[in-house]
This record gives C-alpha cells, sequence and structure tokens, in this order.
C-alpha cells in the first residue's frame, strides 16, 4: 500500500477520537507527520501533513496556514530547478542545465573528480560548468528571499552536490541548518519543471499511510468520527 489522500477535516475526527482514547499522538515538526501509536503496538500510524496547513498541539489538530511563501529548490546532476509559489500560486520558476555527466561512463564530474582527479580539457570544461551551475541557482534562489519573505523551503538534493550547493561562489541565501527547510519526502526522477509542479502538488496534500495492518483500524475510527459529528464523506478522501 501506499500514502493515500485524506481531507483535514478527516484528519481532525480521528484526532478527536483518539485523543480521547488510550492511543498516543507525537509530532515530527520537520517532516510534518503526526506519529500514531496504539498500545501494546511496535508499529506506528502516520498521517502527513499539507504544507498549507500546521498541526497545533495544543488541541491535537490540523489548521490551515495564513498567507505563505514557498520556495522548491530540487537538484540533480546537470539539472535543476527552483521556483517560488506565493500562497499556493506560481509566481516564479527556472530550469538550470550544466554539462556535468561524463557521457561514457554516465556519472558527474564531481564523482570522477572524488576517484581520478581533474585531467583532459573535456574535465575542466565540465568542473567549470559545474561551478557555474551552482552559481546560477544560488543567484535566483537570492532573487526570492530578497524580495519576498520566505516561510518554507522545500528541499531536495542528493549528498554528494550538497558541498556544492552550499559551499558555492555565491552564497546560499539559507543555512543547511535553517528551520525552514522541509525535506521533500517523495522521490523526485529528474529536475523538470513538469516534476516541479508535481512534486509541489503532492506536498500540499494530507496523506495517511495505508496498510493492510491499518487499513481496518483507520476505518472504524472513520466510520465512528461520521456517526458522532458530520456524516458526510469529503470527497477528496481517495480511500
Amino acid at each position: 500500500m501506499d500514502w493515500i489522500n485524506i481531507s483535514e477535516e478527516s484528519v481532525n475526527k480521528l484526532l478527536f477520537l483518539w485523543a480521547k482514547s488510550p492511543i498516543n499522538l507525537a509530532y515530527d515538526a520537520d517532516k510534518k507527520i503526526i506519529l500514531v501509536n496504539q498500545p501494546n503496538q511496535a508499529k506506528e500510524y502516520r498521517i502527513r501533513h499539507s504544507i498549507q496547513s500546521y498541526f497545533s498541539e495544543s488541541d491535537n489538530s490540523l489548521q490551515k496556514l495564513d498567507f505563505q511563501n514557498q520556495v522548491i529548490v530540487s537538484i540533480k546532476s546537470g539539472m535543476a530547478v527552483t521556483a517560488l509559489y506565493e500562497n499556493g500560486h506560481l509566481a516564479d520558476h527556472k530550469v538550470f542545465r550544466a554539462y556535468m555527466v561524463r557521457k561514457k561512463q554516465g556519472k558527474s564530474q564531481i564523482k570522477h573528480l572524488k576517484t581520478k582527479g581533474k585531467s583532459r580539457a573535456g574535465s575542466r570544461v565540465r568542473l567549470q560548468e559545474t561551478l557555474e551551475f551552482f552559481e546560477n541557482i544560488n543567484e535566483r534562489l537570492e532573487s526570492y528571499f530578497v524580495e519576498k519573505r520566505i516561510d518554507l523551503i522545500a528541499f531536495s538534493c542528493s549528498s554528494t552536490l550538497l558541498p556544492y550547493f552550499f559551499n558555492s561562489k555565491k552564497a546560499t541565501p539559507f543555512e543547511k541548518s535553517d528551520v525552514r527547510i522541509f525535506k521533500i519526502p517523495v522521490h523526485v526522477p529528474s529536475a523538470t519543471f513538469e516534476n516541479m509542479e508535481k512534486t509541489y502538488r503532492t506536498i500540499s496534500q494530507t496523506k495517511i499511510w495505508v496498510d493492510e495492518g491499518n487499513r481496518e483500524f483507520l476505518q472504524a475510527y472513520l466510520s465512528q468520527s461520521q456517526t458522532e459529528g458530520d456524516s458526510r464523506q469529503d470527497n477528496d478522501d481517495d480511500w
């Protein structure tokens, strides 16, 4: 099974019921995940909420955020995309490309340098394009941070490329430890505009992990919430 869409209304009904039961709730703010633990059960159930909302630990509920500016950064070898969203609407985006991949070996110049070092002219060209690649990304990002108040940074970058991004000659407009960073929790196959839009839609949805081990457990509580409260089923629920 997999992460499945669920409305925040349904999540709040579940949280209300669980708060009155022996079930334990915990919250991972970095991952935006609510962890649900049944007594005497080792397994955790997970709800990942939308970047458009926040979890109120005082009353165990999801609440809609006010106006937010959000940045997406996705970096792959030879390709990257940045985007600025103003309250959920795409305001700007840019795709970056660089000649970084060694065609015959199929690996980036950065990985080659770690094992062989730079040698021929082609390697020097790839290295120079790699450095400019990260400088251009950071220049674009800086324009976002100068012009807008940025509330969230949805970020995806391989560990190999991280040092080049954060140690670029053009400084990154945020630190690696910035609390606004939200590591994109889904695989991004390539840093294209289409994948960026798909990624943003995904992290803008509230999802619940459903497998054979928790489907019956969750369905029982959803049924109970419908009988105790508003029994109308939200059309956003996919399961």
